[in-house]
């Protein structure tokens, strides 16, 4: 598993912990403490998904709202939502991860920690953020 895989997989643990309890994510981030020595390499990674889906929540949560056909915020669960929000992060904020990729690996986050549904619901959402992309105004 690549690091950034991982920083996305820590990164998606903070931010549903976050969510759950009601907290900021950096908050929640900071009280779990200094990164072990295996988690060294996807810290970086994980930290800057984490505090820019903070930044950036807002505009995200209305863009997945506007685009989620038929799907509401609250209706998705925590952890698609959650997924939704750093892919859409990654996919908007971030240029040096190719968007092939970050569609890839929050489809793959899915498959593996969600219903059997979501991850043909976080590719054809994230997709259709890719398209637009040029024509979202940040």
């Amino acid at each position: 598993m690549s690091a950034r895989t991982k920083a996305r997989k820590l990164a998606l643990d903070i931010l549903f912990a976050a969510e759950l309890r009601e907290e900021r994510p950096t908050d929640v981030l900071a009280a779990r403490g200094r990164p072990n020595q295996d988690e060294l390499a996807e810290f970086g990674h994980a930290v800057r998904l984490i505090e820019g889906v903070q930044e950036h929540r807002a505009r995200i949560d209305e863009l997945l709202s506007t685009y989620a056909t038929g799907w509401t915020l609250d209706r998705m669960p925590a952890v698609d939502r959650n997924i939704l929000r750093m892919g859409a992060f990654e996919l908007l904020w971030v240029d040096d991860v190719p968007d092939g990729v970050v569609v890839s690996e929050a489809v793959a986050l899915a498959t593996e920690l969600s219903t059997e549904e979501s991850p043909r619901f976080v590719n054809g959402l994230l997709s259709r953020l890719q398209r637009l992309k040029p024509s979202l105004a940040l």
